[in-house]
């Protein structure tokens, strides 16, 4: 069953200007994996990518940052396939595991100007 579905879009500008001001944007929302990914690979596109997807799966969740602030505990990781998906942590793992939201869908796209993300959550 269906609990939500969720998409955000972003301009790869906007995050990076967040993350070019060096005052802990970077860190207080992503993990320090994400970072080295984003690092050495197309590193704009993919901070915008991963940000996308962090908000909407609090969309797809119904409470959004009610679950919390701390973003880096939403983890986007990709497969050896290069496939992504969600790690939760923290509150947000607490109450994936209260609720039984069993499976999380993600897909992302990102151009050199524009990211989003599509989240599902299946019980």
């Amino acid at each position: 069953m269906i609990i939500g579905v969720g998409i955000d879009m972003i301009e790869v500008d906007r995050v990076m200007e967040k993350i070019s001001k060096n005052n802990g944007f970077k860190e207080k929302v992503f993990s320090q994996r994400e970072i080295a990914f984003c690092e050495a690979n197309r590193k704009e596109e993919n901070y915008a990518a991963r940000f996308a997807a962090k908000e909407a799966f609090l969309k797809a969740t119904g409470l959004g940052l009610l679950l919390g602030n701390d973003l880096s505990k939403i983890e986007i990781v990709n497969d050896v396939n290069g496939k992504p998906s969600i790690n939760l942590d923290g509150n947000f793992k607490k109450e994936a595991e209260q609720n039984s939201w069993n499976k999380i869908h993600l897909s992302l796209s990102h151009l050199q100007q524009v990211a989003c993300a599509v989240v599902i959550i299946e019980q």
